[in-house]
């Protein structure tokens, strides 16, 4: 059971979730951003065309002067970087830390968003796994990797990849297979065994489910099964 400031905070869910979603499902398996997603071209390209110089950040060079208060520059920073994509606090926070704003400025504006919900890493988690999952068909271990390399508090992954449970796991590993299976029947027994199981493998799935599923999925298109136990042998 989570903490009382997490349950808080998954009740209240301000976020954008869909937005998460829609950029989880346009990452590729096993690329992250460690700036977090779209902190470069993509917004700098967009601000851009409209005339004003900006940072990597997508930040306008305009909005960043040293002259300005420090927790004014953080907050547009923050909004720049919020516009149309959801981010974690740590995303945020790296961002300004690279932008040298103090920390106590940055603490403070970190901390306001949270509190009104325009950072919200219980609902970007939990958005984050259930599009990973069934877009990319990732398994809770690849999924608890990615959140971690976005700074989620280990407590909020937990509780988010906990939305998976095994059952769900193995019946999205099925059909992961069962999509490649046309595709590596020109491959001999045992390249295709490796090449179906390093698939599921690279999703995040442990070495004995991987390898009964693809053996269950060779038996019943029709392999030999005295063949298979050379390479997948019963438990």
């Amino acid at each position: 059971m989570g903490s009382p400031r997490t349950s808080r905070r998954r009740a209240s869910r301000r976020s954008r979730p869909n937005e998460t979603q829609a950029q989880a499902d346009s990452e590729p398996d096993g690329v992250d951003d460690e700036d977090g997603e779209g902190l470069g071209a993509g917004d700098g390209a967009a601000d851009g065309s409209a005339g004003g110089a900006v940072d990597g950040d997508g930040v306008p060079q305009s909005e960043d002067g040293p002259e300005k208060d420090p927790a004014e520059r953080a907050r547009a920073i923050c909004l720049r970087l919020l516009t149309g994509t959801p981010r974690t606090r740590k995303q945020l926070a790296d961002a300004l830390r690279k932008r040298e704003i103090p920390d106590d400025a940055a603490e403070e504006v970190l901390s306001r968003y949270e509190e009104v919900g325009l950072i919200d890493d219980v609902a970007f988690a939990d958005a984050w796994v259930e599009s990973r999952h069934h877009s990319r068909g990732l398994a809770r271990r690849a999924l608890a990797r990615e959140l971690r390399t976005k700074g989620v508090d280990s407590e909020i992954i937990d509780e988010a990849v906990g939305q998976l449970d095994a059952e769900q796991e193995a019946e999205t590993a099925r059909a992961l297979v069962e999509g490649k299976l046309r595709s590596t029947r020109d491959l001999d027994q045992e390249k295709r065994i490796r090449r179906l199981a390093g698939m599921l493998a690279r999703k995040g799935y442990g070495e004995g489910l991987a390898l009964r599923v693809v053996r269950r999925a060779l038996e019943e298109e029709g392999e030999d099964g005295e063949l298979l136990e050379q390479y997948l042998p019963e438990d």
